[in-house]
């Protein structure tokens, strides 16, 4: 016996073997479509009788293994079954003959066979024959399984008979003597009469008998057989037959313990095919327990119970079993079937470690030289038993042994095919799948030099095949999954194959769909390179859009009535973790940010990089990056185009590395940081950009709220000058923009500036509104730089240090002295000199101004933009005002302004005021000049805090009454400078220099006092004439502006004539006299009300007379200032009246 069946299992035993083989030329699907109904017949049950016939069929069974059927009687063919096609009654004999030639080859064991002829009709087919079955046709064959049947009731009957006839005891006939092939020649010359030779005839008989038995469904008989047999042949030192009645003696027992079977699969099916009933382990035994009770014959149950061996027995039996086959060289492959029944038995009984032994020995048991085929066969079938034990990681290593020997050089054709089949069988076995996202989380499992080299094997076997395909999708999992185990050797040797293969055929990320219907699931490259953060950026500053505030505020949540609820926040946290607070706008460009590594020892190219995302129409703009070897960290940018609005999911990205192509998905990516991935995107608005006439600054703006300034823009101006910035909005976006507010703010300045900064008029701009895209609008603003013009005190220390006192002037004399620039001081670079100045008094001023717009979808969902521009502005003084005083004028309403500018530019400057001469001042040149200015009204200006409540107190508010007295002051007297070298010029403030002092010589009494001659307001130079002898009327008239009421007063009138010599006659009582008293008496006057006193003089003389108004000192004048008594002076001329000539 040469051939082992490593299907066998210890059920077996109790079966018939039947051949089904074809005849002649039978097409194969017809012969097995027929012969998997012939082999539904598996089991029938005996006319008349509670037995239980098991048959098992075989379509290829060698003719030297019936050999062995006195040996044990399973492996003995009893039942043939052929199938033929014949068409035409001319060819029935020759098929016929055929039939029979093929009986002679079992012919000394059949008991029985059959014929099924195919396609024969007429009178051939019409002939009634037992062993001959006729059938139109393949389909036309509904009484093949009740011919089946009829053939295996044949079967019993012979059975039955020899069974019956082995089991008499004939006391006087001879035993024949058993044997199995290689033992006849050793018989030969023994002395048959002896008694070990009949022991020996009679230990072998009771072995076949108790086989017989056990086919017959007599297993209480076959029990009883096979210890008799053991006890005979052991006392013959039999061991080979001896081996096989305690092997019979276990497959007898196996089948009372596992009614179900130990063949796996086969066992499953051959339980299912039957009609069982609850007990059907006890389904052909007498005495069983049964549905109605326990059968009256309970001697045979308890005998059987006796004599059937215990679970544990049966493996010690057979052990010893094996033990008595491994004596004889020619039993290996009794031996072998032996070792893989009781492994079968091992594993119901999950006794892993002890199958694991009687598979050790079977691996060892040398067989005669094997084909390929039957050691493929044999190394899957250790697999598969290596696996029912729970040795996966064995059963794939004879799996792959398996898998090779496929593949084998002795093999003229190899098959890769079946070679690349049962490599992937053998991946579960070595902890490996085919999906790499068993291979995201969690440690390594298994061993990854042996996974690394199947999987290599599972590439040559797809190369092999021609399938570049699957190669490509084998060598990237490699690559995926196995990197961190690979040297640099290797990663540079996998990816220069990858990219031979993907040069071919490129990788996808489709699903594999192999010929058995294994899907392949795609592998990308999540570690090519390695992403360790994701981070989706927010807009640049000047393209964020900005929701409008809604009257209820922002912040006012309507879903909840309550302030605060730990539930809520913990809800809007899982939230938080999900969408970002920020948005994205539609048709602009968003980005996302990766912080991503490369692995790899040389410089990876990662192609088409792009993102994933999902719930918004995105337009992904790919990128493309190289990543130098084992780099660290290093940022890369995505970037993409929303094109409709709502809720986007950035889900992972894509990229081609080494001609694969991947989607990595972000939940697929272990440790990776992340923000959020969801972003709103809310409809277009429009783009502006601004350009200006200005040079860019190189000062960058950095605002205390924290926004950025798109464009920064300088300036250098003089203080006082006033120049015009045109800025340009151009709407570069898709969307027209439709509406435009400007607001300024200056910031990082201690500088106290006077007046507007920046001023502009947005009507002009907004009339050229809507803008369209492309289209320029201008908008202009006026940037007026005006800062203190008074002398600082480093100035004055510079000019002191040059000789020059400045600030000790007195009040009255002329001042008029150049003051030439200090050479050595000068810098040499004029650049440096213009930047600093002569004496480094620079000032920077800064400030924003944001432009806020909208238009477009965006803007009728309450959104818009801001754009800041950034305006630097380097102050250098041009004129100072070091000294300020007053003189009084020849009026009482007048007084003289006395300004001491020096000039503090290098350039020769023309200074102006208002009906003033230009004065002209050299370069570091100081002079005075007189201004004549009409005094001033301050009474309108708030005086206590109730009437300024935006003030804090008191001094804030003394502050803003002084600067808003200096700032009408400023505007009457309109000082201007003008540097004609440079064609600039600006205008000088005194609203920064003015003391109290000052304001108070320019402040206007509270009492206007109006003295009117002959109905002349007489003031300053105003001379009024009158004729001798006439009355001249006399009106004093006074208006009250103070917030109080004043009076009485008294005042006398009294007459002088000035000499111009500082001599003053007061006797004029004969030139003047008074109609009336001298003396006006004034009543109380109330705020804002007037008293006019009349009186009259007569000039008797003529001259030149002037008129001397006191006031008498009482308790009402002495409670106030005393300039609030200044009267003008009175200037009357006394001519002579004309004479009018008569005719």
């Amino acid at each position: 016996m040469s051939v082992p069946d490593y299907m066998q299992c210890a059920e077996d035993h109790q079966t018939l073997l039947v051949v089904v083989q074809p005849i002649g030329i039978v097409p194969e699907e017809s012969f097995f479509r027929i012969y998997k109904r012939i082999s539904a017949v598996s089991q029938v049950n005996v006319r008349d009788s509670q037995r239980v016939l098991y048959i098992r069929y075989r379509h290829h069974y060698p003719p030297e293994n019936n050999e062995w059927g006195d040996f044990q009687t399973h492996r003995k063919v009893v039942g043939l079954i052929t199938i033929t096609d014949c068409s035409s009654a001319k060819d029935w004999p020759q098929t016929f003959e055929k039939f029979h030639l093929q009986k002679e080859m079992y012919g000394s064991t059949l008991y029985d066979s059959r014929l099924f002829v195919f396609g024969l009709q007429g009178e051939i087919a019409e002939q009634p024959r037992t062993d001959v079955a006729f059938y139109p046709s393949y389909d036309e064959c509904e009484t093949v399984e009740k011919r089946i049947e009829d053939f295996i009731e044949s079967l019993f009957i012979v059975l039955e008979s020899k069974r019956l006839d082995r089991a008499t005891d004939k006391s006087g006939d001879k035993i024949p003597l058993l044997c199995v092939p290689f033992e006849k020649k050793d018989f030969v010359g023994l002395d048959t009469d002896s008694r070990h030779y009949k022991k020996r005839c009679q230990g072998r008989m009771r072995k076949h008998v108790g086989d017989l038995c056990l086919q017959a469904g007599m297993l209480q008989d076959s029990l009883v057989h096979y210890h008799m047999a053991v006890e005979l042949l052991r006392s013959v030192n039999d061991f080979l037959w001896l081996g096989a009645a305690l092997e019979g003696l276990c497959s007898a027992s196996v089948i009372y313990h596992y009614p179900g079977g130990t063949g796996g699969k086969v066992g499953s099916r051959r339980a299912q095919g039957g009609s069982f009933s609850a007990e059907a382990g006890n389904r052909h035994r007498p005495g069983a327990l049964t549905s109605n009770g326990i059968n009256a014959d309970t001697s045979a149950e308890i005998g059987r119970a006796k004599n059937c061996l215990s679970p544990e027995d049966i493996i010690d039996k057979y052990k010893e079993a094996i033990s008595y086959y491994g004596k004889y060289k020619n039993a290996g492959v009794i031996e072998l079937e032996a070792c893989v029944k009781a492994v079968r038995v091992l594993a119901i009984q999950k006794r892993s470690m002890e199958a694991s032994e009687f598979l050790q020995n079977a691996v060892y048991i040398n067989l005669r030289q094997l084909s390929e085929e039957e050691k493929i066969q044999r190394y899957s079938i250790l697999s598969e038993l290596y696996e029912r034990i729970g040795f996966h990681r064995k059963s794939a290593f004879f799996k792959r042994i398996a898998a090779m020997q496929c593949a084998a050089p002795s093999i003229p054709e190899p098959g890769w095919r079946a070679c690349y089949k049962l490599l992937l069988e053998t991946l579960p076995g070595y902890s490996l799948s085919l999906d790499p996202k068993d291979f995201s989380k969690g440690t390594h499992r298994g061993w990854a030099a042996v996974q690394m080299r199947l999987l290599h094997e599972l590439v040559y076997a797809s190369r092999r095949m021609g399938n570049p395909a699957l190669c490509v999708r084998h060598l990237s999992f490699l690559l995926q999954t196995m990197l961190d185990f690979l040297s640099d050797q290797e990663k540079k040797d996998v990816t220069q194959s990858l990219e031979s293969y993907t040069a071919k055929c490129p990788g996808t990320m489709e699903f594999i769909t192999l010929p058995d219907g294994l899907k392949l699931p795609p592998v990308p490259f999540t570690k090519l390179p390695i992403v360790r953060s994701v981070k989706l950026l927010n807009l640049p500053t000047s393209l964020r859009p900005h929701k409008m505030k809604s009257l209820l505020g922002q912040n006012v949540s309507t879903k909840s009535p309550f302030i605060y609820s730990p539930i809520i926040a913990h809800s809007r946290g899982e939230e938080r973790n999900k969408k970002i607070d920020f948005q994205w706008v539609q048709g602009d460009v968003c980005e996302v940010q990766l912080m991503v590594y490369n692995p790899m020892p040389f410089e990876l190219r990662v192609e088409n990089m792009g993102l994933l995302t999902t719930g918004v129409e995105f337009e992904s703009l790919p990128a493309a990056l190289s990543l130098p070897a084992e780099s660290g960290l290093y940022p890369v940018t995505l970037v993409g185009v929303p094109q409709t609005t709502g809720q986007i999911t950035v889900n992972g990205y894509h990229t081609s590395v080494f001609g694969v192509f991947s989607d990595c998905l972000l939940d697929n990516l272990p440790g990776v940081k992340t923000s959020g991935c969801t972003v709103e995107v809310i409809p277009a608005l429009p783009r502006l950009q601004i350009s200006t006439s200005l040079p860019r600054s190189a000062h960058i703006l950095q605002p205390s709220s924290g926004d950025e300034i798109s464009t920064n823009v300088s300036v250098q101006l003089y203080n006082g000058e006033t120049q015009q910035l045109i800025i340009k909005l151009e709407n570069i976006g898709t969307e027209p923009l439709e509406k435009l507010e400007v607001t300024a703010k200056t910031v990082n300045t201690k500088e106290k500036l006077y007046g507007d900064f920046l001023s502009w008029k947005l009507e002009d701009t907004l009339s050229q509104f809507p803008l369209k895209p492309g289209k320029i609008a201008t908008f202009t603003v006026n940037i007026k730089v005006k800062l203190d013009f008074s002398c600082q005190e480093n100035l004055l220390q510079d000019l002191s240090d040059d000789g020059i006192s400045v600030s000790g002037l007195p009040l009255s004399s002329p001042f008029r002295q150049v003051v030439k620039p200090r050479v050595e001081t000068k810098p040499i670079n004029p650049q440096e000199s213009s930047k600093v100045g002569d004496f480094s008094h620079v000032k920077t001023l800064e400030a924003i101004l944001n432009f806020k717009y909208s238009g477009g979808p965006g803007h009728v969902e309450g959104y818009y933009r801001n754009l800041s521009l950034g305006l630097h502005v380097e102050v250098e003084p041009s004129v100072f005002f070091t000294r300020v005083s007053t003189l009084p004028a020849t009026s009482t309403r007048q007084c003289h302004l006395l300004l001491d500018v020096f000039n503090s530019t290098e350039h020769e400057l023309t200074i102006s005021a208002r009906n003033n001469e230009d004065l002209i001042l050299h370069a570091g040149e100081c002079q005075r000049m007189a201004i004549q200015v009409d005094k001033f009204n301050f009474e309108s200006f708030p005086e206590s805090p109730t009437d300024g409540t935006q003030f804090a107190n008191a001094k804030q508010l003394e502050e803003e009454r002084q600067q808003a007295k200096g700032l009408e002051i400023n505007s009457k007297l309109d000082i201007c400078w003008k540097i004609p070298s440079l064609k600039r010029e600006g205008e000088a403030s005194v609203e920064g220099v003015l003391n109290q002092l000052v304001l108070e010589h320019l402040q206007l009494a509270p009492l206007q006092w109006d003295i009117l001659v002959d109905g002349k307001l007489c003031d300053c130079d105003i001379v009024v004439d009158c004729k001798v002898g006439d009355p001249i009327p006399l009106e004093v008239k006074l208006t009250n502006w103070s917030k109080h009421s004043v009076g009485p007063f008294a005042l006398t009138v009294t007459p002088y004539q000035d000499y111009q010599n500082g001599v003053h006659n007061y006797e004029l009582q004969d030139a003047i006299t008074f109609v009336g008293s001298n003396t006006f008496y004034i009543n109380s006057v109330k705020p804002t009300k007037d008293s006019v006193y009349f009186g009259a003089l007569l000039f008797l003389y003529t001259g030149d007379f002037y008129l001397n108004i006191k006031f008498h000192e009482d308790n009402s004048s002495r409670e106030l200032p005393l300039s609030w008594f200044c009267l003008p002076s009175v200037h009357i001329r006394a001519m002579e009246p004309m004479v009018q000539t008569k005719l």
